[in-house]
């Protein structure tokens, strides 16, 4: 007579009508009862054992996580970000929360407040692809994309670590273009800086001389600005490396922010930064700008910008400031780049600065030669006296 499973190990039945064995466990003081799809017991009971090993380990039963929609894994990768307390999430003035790449999936998905969205089960890698082959198709590049991807791949994740799936589906990343190589050169940027109107002349000169990152110099205050100084001091909490700084100010730029009245809030302003700059940069032969006619009748005409951007100034910086000799430690310790990888891509190097490389070797060279020719003559004068 066969041996009896104690209570919890589970156990194999078969409901009249079916062709399958069914199998039947315990988790969390709960049965589970579970279609194994196998006609044949001895493969029904290799399924069996294998959910109840999952459920040793503390994943969810297979129907739990099949009642997942699209929405659960969602409220799980905002609740993520919550708490790691991750600056990407950003709250819109209707009390939204968002995270960047993470809108278009809501629509692929035709999420909304009164539609969940699909069923974990249809979120598979092939969906995955479906959804880049659709962005593709709408013009968007690859990178873009990638941050979608990234944030399904995400809450997939976090669905697993919490022990509410079973299994993540493969979610596999497009070929992204190489960085940007976009700088301006000092007389370029000067051009540019005259087309901009006078209230983000401060905010762009901060960024061309200093480096930060965009959302650095829109929270700068006042209270952390020491023109006598020419210091700013970034907190902790207002950089994205989670690390506190100082930058030194451009004279021309504390000339700037000296005429300011009164100094209270925050120092720079940004208001329509993208518009104004992509119109300045089209007028200095930095950028275009192509009208784009309304599809529907009701639709409005936009300008579709190719061409130098914002973060393109972070670039200019860094390269500025190695080129002047500056310390490669101290140039980032002033952009707040965390590590070299990351800081090598803004240190752009033009033909100019390879040109200049060897003119300067030449001529150090011509110096050595000069110099070892004087050293010799002085010898041989002493030694013939």
């Amino acid at each position: 007579m066969a041996k009896r499973r104690a209570k919890g190990e589970g156990g194999l039945f078969q409901v009249k009508g079916s062709r399958f064995w069914r199998a039947q466990y315990i988790h969390n003081g709960k049965v589970i009862r579970v279609s194994t799809k196998e006609k044949v017991k001895a493969r029904a009971l290799i399924v069996l054992q294998r959910y109840m090993a999952d459920a040793d380990r503390g994943l969810a039963p297979l129907p739990e996580a099949q009642k997942l929609r699209y929405a659960d894994l969602r409220r799980g990768l905002i609740a993520n970000y919550e708490e790691r307390g991750n600056r990407s999430l950003t709250t819109y003035a209707d009390g939204e929360e968002n995270i960047n790449g993470l809108r278009q999936l809501d629509e692929f998905f035709n999420y909304s407040e009164n539609n969940p969205g699909p069923p974990l089960m249809h979120i598979t890698t092939e969906t995955s692809r479906e959804f880049a082959r659709k962005r593709q198709a709408d013009g968007v590049g690859t990178a873009m994309v990638n941050r979608s991807l990234a944030c399904l791949r995400r809450m997939l994740r976090i669905a697993h670590e919490d022990g509410r799936i079973q299994h993540v589906p493969k979610i596999r990343f497009l070929k992204e273009p190489p960085p940007r190589k976009g700088f301006l050169e000092l007389e370029k940027f000067n051009e540019l800086l005259a087309l901009l109107p006078t209230h983000l002349r401060p905010l762009i000169l901060l960024l061309y001389y200093c480096g930060l990152r965009v959302d650095e110099g829109r929270q700068i205050e006042w209270t952390q600005v020491d023109l006598d100084a020419r210091l700013i001091r970034l907190e902790q909490e207002q950089t994205k490396t989670d690390e506190a700084r100082t930058v030194p100010l451009p004279a021309e730029l504390v000339m700037m922010l000296d005429e300011v009245k009164p100094k209270t809030g925050k120092v720079f302003s940004d208001t329509n930064l993208r518009n104004e700059w992509q119109k300045a940069c089209a007028a200095c032969g930095q950028g275009t700008r192509t009208l784009i006619e309304p599809e529907k009748e009701d639709g409005h005409a936009w300008y579709k910008y190719t061409g130098l951007l914002v973060h393109d100034l972070r670039r200019s910086a860094v390269r500025n400031l190695v080129n002047a000799g500056v310390p490669e430690r101290v140039a980032m310790s002033i952009s707040g780049h965390r590590t070299r990888a990351v800081f090598d891509r803004y240190h752009i190097v033009s033909t100019d600065d390879v040109t200049n490389a060897m003119r300067r070797l030449e001529t150090s060279s011509v110096r050595s030669v000069t110099v070892s020719a004087k050293r010799s003559k002085r010898l041989s004068a002493s030694r013939s006296q």
